[in-house]
């Protein structure tokens, strides 16, 4: 995209857009974003001392992998709700044990950088995208299946980062946090190419909450119920994307995996919630022939 004040999209307030319609008149899209990340033990762990070896940091994100994700695993599949796992390449490599189990589980899978102590903003111009690349790749080397979906580590991107998804395959992305809705963004692709904004839900993120906010299990509970209430109620008139992004290593420990699963009970219990992957929300978008 190019360097200006605003995105590459134009602006359309909510009020003013088409009815958004998701199958079979449900309000609401639920999609439970898994950040499932690789932090290599050997480099710094972001938002830590800076210190390698970093022994507390990074064994808590290690928590994650080991323990945490099948915890959350558990309660998703009791529960019904199917996942996306927003995947680092590395766990590939890594913890194939962890996407085995997702595919299993009939989860969809999208592109989560190599790793997570390596944002693409963090990247040298000319290697971003080779790291795009490398990272899809190995994924579909893994999987069987290459993503179309995108989640950058941190949410970062450049001003180059859209040009190079869109010319690697991605369809869509979940980077940007101004909406309820998925919108259009633009690129530079030749034939006008267009890629999809998914709501992620950046006050949701579970990491944000615990972390930096200092919520308890039931705010946590309380922030989700409250957020799919509104969102279900608004659907009435035209339908809206409720993201839950989760960590394994933040939500899947034993005092925290019951605010989770609380939340999840409840967007089960009322009509009109649509628990799918993004790739299944991003189609039925699609589907509709977006204009905005």
């Amino acid at each position: 995209m190019k360097p200006g004040p605003y995105g590459p999209f134009p602006y359309v307030p909510i009020t003013k857009r088409p009815k958004l319609e998701w199958p079979g008149g449900a309000r609401v899209a639920v999609w439970v974003a898994v950040n499932l990340e690789f932090f290599p033990l050997d480099e710094p762990v972001p938002q830590t001392a800076g210190h390698v070896p970093d022994i507390p940091g990074w064994s808590r994100t290690d928590y994650g992998n080991r323990v945490g994700v099948f915890r959350v695993m558990e309660v998703m599949e009791r529960l019904g709700v199917p996942g996306t796992a927003a995947l680092n390449a590395e766990i590939c490599r890594h913890h194939p044990e962890i996407v085995a189990r997702a595919q299993e589980l009939g989860w969809g899978i999208i592109g989560h950088c190599q790793s997570n102590s390596r944002p693409l903003n963090k990247v040298p111009a000319d290697q971003e995208r080779q790291v795009i690349h490398d990272t899809l790749a190995t994924i579909e080397k893994t999987t069987g299946t290459r993503p179309t979906g995108w989640l950058g580590a941190s949410m970062a991107e450049t001003w180059d980062t859209l040009d190079h998804l869109a010319a690697e395959g991605i369809q869509y992305t979940a980077d940007w946090l101004n909406d309820d809705q998925p919108f259009l963004l633009e690129t530079k692709i030749p034939g006008g190419g267009r890629m999809v904004a998914l709501p992620f839900g950046g006050d949701l993120h579970d990491k944000g909450a615990f972390t930096r906010r200092g919520y308890k299990p039931d705010d946590y509970t309380d922030m989700v119920v409250r957020a799919f209430d509104t969102l279900h109620r608004e659907g009435a008139e035209t339908a809206r994307v409720l993201p839950i992004p989760i960590h394994p290593f933040v939500i899947g420990v034993p005092h925290r995996i019951g605010a989770l699963e609380a939340a999840l009970a409840h967007i089960r219990s009322h009509d009109g919630a649509w628990c799918a992957t993004a790739d299944d929300i991003v189609a039925a978008y699609i589907a509709g022939d977006p204009k905005v």
